[in-house]
This record gives structure tokens, sequence and C-alpha cells, in this order.
């Protein structure tokens, strides 16, 4: 789920920060689905927040090749062009069903500012 105040570096994203906000909260509260599972780790990623768990020092790992990087243009960019060839994804992760799709389609809007959001959001 989506901190409420997170602080986002302005360079990570393409979008307003409120609508990126709201998909990254909606990705967090569909049920068990590869799709935005992807969604929602990417928007993390992008975010740079760190995870709670003590893997990486807490650094969430990149959504295409798994890379223990923090989210800046340069490797945002990386992962955006690595997710542009199912190969790239590591096996794991193009093994679930949706997650390349959830990836790419995140990277596409959030990062490149191409296409509407990966999910739609619903009121809450």
């Amino acid at each position: 789920m989506a901190p409420t105040q997170p602080r986002i570096r302005a360079a990570n994203l393409r979008v307003p920060q409120t609508e990126f906000l709201a998909v990254w909260d909606e990705a967090g509260r569909r049920p068990d689905d590869g799709y935005a599972d992807a969604v929602a780790h990417t928007c993390r990623w992008l975010a740079a927040i760190p995870s709670r768990t003590a893997l990486c020092g807490g650094q969430v790992r990149s959504p295409v090749m798994l890379r223990a990087c923090v989210a800046y243009p340069g490797t945002i960019e990386d992962e955006w062009r690595a997710a542009q060839d199912d190969d790239r994804f590591v096996p794991d992760l193009a093994a679930r069903p949706g997650w390349c799709e959830g990836a790419r389609a995140t990277l596409a809007w959030a990062w490149r500012g191409q296409g509407p959001p990966p999910l739609e959001v619903t009121p809450a």
C-alpha cells in the first residue's frame, strides 16, 4: 500500500504524484494478482521507499532485473529498456502471469508518460 506522505523524487515520475499514489494504492487493494503486484512493486521502486524487510537493507529491488539499486533517472531508464524484452525479466518474475505486463505498463505510464495508468482507480 502506498504511504500517505512519501517524498518521491520529482525526476522519477512523469505523471502527477497524486495520480501515481492513487494507482499505487489501488494496486495494493487488489487480491493476489501478478499484474497488480507488479504495478505495486514498480510504484514502490520508483518512489524509492524502503521496504520493511531486512533484505538489501530495506531497499526495494528493481521490477525487471531485480537489481538492488535506487530508482533515479539512469536506473529507471535501464529498467524501462530491459522491460521491452521479456527475456530480460528475472525468470521467477516472468513466470508470474501478468508481471511483465504490469511492470511494463507502469514504467511506460509513470516514467515515460505514455499511455493510460496501468490500473483504473476505483473510488474508495
